[in-house]
């Protein structure tokens, strides 16, 4: 089986792939400080449950946007896992020709997405990763990565309002009963989901007139993956596709592609 795992700021996403498949997945904290040791005790948890055992894993592959933890995975997958892991960076067969500037300042989460992203729906295409940061990345009709734009993800956006404003509490992210509240907690639920998704139907708006005007490309497919997508697309009126797999799929994509 194929190991997939996805090193986000706040979560990492982890996947098991048979035969092209994705046959489970799970989400744990994004912790800077545990070790190898204490990751391998924390999965070896969650294959047990599954009654599994790491010896099922034959491949890795590993996307990570946290450095510190890079070289933590690499361990962990080689001391409890006897592998050593396809890690996406530079040098990495995606193909994708990434036409940023630095195309080393990319994320290696948005190229897995990119890539996942074209294979299953074609180009032009604009996925919108809600993250720790929500990204947006537009692909070409050709499956070329353009570009894309970044913002304060929802969660940190809160957090920043709750720890700025001294009389605003903390609240949790739910759709509110109206847009106009009553409350305070609903007045702020409100800004968050329905101001969130009027930035999002924003920008994608804008970038799907770009990539018409400047690419001749039109049928813009729009996707959106990410913790918080779910949250955030009923109340969109542009994204109407979730995929909440996409950069799991795209790093399968990836380990396929790089293998053969």
């Amino acid at each position: 089986m194929l190991l997939a795992i996805d090193v986000g700021n706040t979560n990492i996403v982890i996947g098991l792939y048979q035969k092209k498949k994705l046959i489970i997945h799970w989400r744990i904290e994004t912790d800077r400080e545990r070790t190898e040791d204490e990751y391998a005790a924390l999965m070896r948890g969650l294959f047990s449950i599954k009654d599994l055992k790491f010896d099922v894993v034959k491949d890795i592959i590993v996307s990570c946007v946290v450095p510190p933890l890079l070289p933590i995975i690499e361990n962990l997958s080689k001391k409890y896992f006897n592998a050593s892991p396809l890690i996406v960076g530079p040098g990495i067969k995606t193909g994708i020709p990434i036409l940023y500037d630095n195309p080393k300042e990319v994320g290696a989460d948005r190229i897995v997405n990119a890539v996942a992203g074209y294979e299953r729906y074609g180009g032009p295409l604009i996925i919108v990763d809600f993250g720790t940061a929500t990204t947006f990345d537009a692909v070409s009709k050709g499956g070329e990565y353009l570009g894309g734009v970044i913002t304060p993800g929802i969660g940190i956006s809160m957090e920043a309002l709750f720890e700025r404003a001294a009389k605003l509490p903390k609240v949790e992210l739910i759709k509110p009963p109206a847009v106009i509240g009553r409350n305070t907690i609903s007045s702020m639920q409100s800004g968050a989901i329905y101001g969130y998704a009027g930035l999002v139907d924003r920008i994608v708006e804008e970038m799907r007139k770009e990539l018409e005007s400047v690419r001749q490309a039109h049928d813009v497919n729009v996707v959106a993956t990410g913790g918080l997508a779910e949250l955030i697309i009923p109340e969109s009126l542009t994204i109407k596709e979730v995929n909440p797999f996409l950069t799991l799929d795209g790093l399968m994509i990836i380990f396929e592609k790089n293998k053969r």
